[in-house]
């Protein structure tokens, strides 16, 4: 009995400690389960990151718009380093920075450029960019600007005119001054001079040569006419036998015409004092304001000389004509302004040039204004020119502005001879009483009925007038000098 119970008991104490063994080996593994499942979730977390750093598009679908060019940035940068890492040899690509890359293409392009001019120098204007062609020429035409027209008169006594008027026996009396009587020679002794450069002087034989084959028209008022004359005898007198080998022909005063036969050139003068048209029509004169006068006769000449002006400013010369008409309108010559049908007239003119002239043969000049003296600056007797550079000649400045703003809208150019300045300085230099009239001569005795302040005497200042249109030729005006 006593050692069944023994047994029982030994039994029992071993199934305990068996079943305590058990459970200690039960509650072990469950806690290494535990730490299993967090090293696990940790192990998940850091692969999961991993993969979005390797696949950067899969993590950028959840990133917002705005911080998709930052991630790509912070991406690509990390990408690049990666790849330099890996293949440090392909940063000696960039190694040379932009400038210095630059530098050597300009270089290059430099001596490529040097090698084709060399090659082709006309070549050069077509490397400026169109954004510098204009200050390109602009700076050209500052270096090389000159206004002849702006400038003084200097006096030399020892100065001979460019021609003698005995040599020219076609000057008109009007102009003939020492022929009709007029003693004092220092009128002819002051020249032009410019301001900042020199004006070629004139010289007859190359004017000849340059107007080889060539036509030139003079057409305006009797101003024009006095600078034809002018003109006419500096050819004439450059001509070595004038009387052989030169044709004028001064008979009609609407035409007048001098031929150098050997150099095959002509200098024509055309009377067109409005260079609108009038005509008379069942007695009435009417002022085409539409239409030209003698323009048929213009055509294919290649240098054009024009004035007007005086004709219009003359209160009698206008109250001659009775109507203006346009076109088919026709208004009485005391109800339309003169400036107005000036204006008119000179827009006529400009639209006639734009539509008949060839510019690649053809070269237009406008002669501004010939002044007069007047009143307290009246001619008679006077020897020497005004000094006073601040002098002004009172000619309606209205009708200046209407030629130049004419000049200036044309779409074809034409040269300004802006001689209204310098001339104005010339008081001395008018026939004043030293003219004829219908085969009278004009005495001191009769200044204030026929001394003319209008005309100038020959030789004189249109000699200059034409020294500065032979300039103008010269330098090319439209390049090298001014009018302004």
């Amino acid at each position: 009995m006593s050692s069944t119970i023994k047994n029982k008991w030994r039994f029992c104490t071993f199934a305990s400690f068996i079943s305590c063994i058990i459970l200690l080996s039960i509650l072990n593994q469950g806690h290494d389960s535990e730490k299993l499942s967090h090293v696990q979730s940790i192990t998940l977390s850091t692969t999961s990151s991993n993969d979005s750093a390797r696949q950067p598009a899969a993590s950028a679908q959840i990133l917002k718009p705005s911080n998709i060019g930052e991630h790509e940035k912070e991406t690509n940068e990390e990408e690049h380093s990666s790849n330099l890492s890996h293949h440090p040899t392909a940063s000696m690509k960039f190694s040379e920075e932009p400038s210095k890359v630059g530098e050597y293409e300009k270089e290059t392009n430099e001596e490529e450029h040097s090698r084709i001019l060399a090659q082709h120098p006309e070549a050069s204007m077509q490397f400026l960019q169109p954004s510098n062609t204009r200050e390109h020429e602009k700076g050209t035409h500052e270096e090389h600007i000159c206004n002849i027209f702006d400038g003084k008169w200097t006096y030399n006594p020892t100065a001979s005119p460019l021609y003698n008027w005995s040599r020219c026996p076609f000057l008109s009396d009007q102009v003939s001054c020492q022929r009709n009587g007029r003693a004092d020679f220092e009128y002819e002794s002051w020249s032009w001079e410019a301001k900042g450069c020199e004006i070629p002087r004139f010289n007859g034989t190359d004017l000849l040569e340059r107007l080889r084959g060539k036509r030139v028209i003079l057409a305006g008022d009797s101003l024009n006419r006095n600078q034809w004359e002018s003109l006419a005898c500096l050819l004439y007198s450059a001509i070595p036998i004038p009387s052989s080998q030169a044709y004028i022909n001064v008979k009609s005063n609407a035409y007048k015409v001098l031929r150098a036969k050997d150099y095959n050139c002509s200098v024509e003068f055309y009377w067109s004092p409005f260079l609108t048209q009038v005509k008379e029509n069942r007695g009435s004169k009417i002022m085409r304001l539409d239409r030209l006068s003698a323009a048929q006769n213009w055509h294919g000449a290649h240098i054009m000389v024009f004035n007007t002006g005086h004709w219009w400013e003359h209160p009698l010369k206008i109250k001659e004509l009775d109507f203006f008409q346009y076109r088919k309108k026709v208004v009485e010559v005391d109800k339309m302004e003169t400036e107005l049908a000036f204006k008119m007239a000179m827009k006529t003119w400009a639209r006639w040039i734009d539509k008949n002239v060839d510019m690649n043969n053809t070269k237009v000049f406008f002669r501004s204004i010939s002044p007069e003296h007047k009143g307290k600056q009246w001619c008679y007797n006077e020897t020497k020119p005004i000094m006073d550079e601040s002098y002004e000649v009172k000619f309606p400045k209205s009708m200046v502005e209407i030629i130049e703003r004419t000049i200036g809208n044309m779409r074809k150019p034409v040269r300004y001879l802006n001689i209204t300045k310098l001339s104005q300085y010339r008081r001395d230099a008018h026939p004043s009483v030293y003219k004829s009239k219908k085969g009278m001569l004009f005495t001191p005795g009769q200044p204030g009925f026929h001394a003319d302040c209008s005309h100038w005497c020959l030789p004189g200042l249109p000699d200059t007038w034409n020294r500065l249109l032979f300039a103008s030729m010269v330098l090319d005006n439209s390049k090298e000098i001014s009018s302004s």
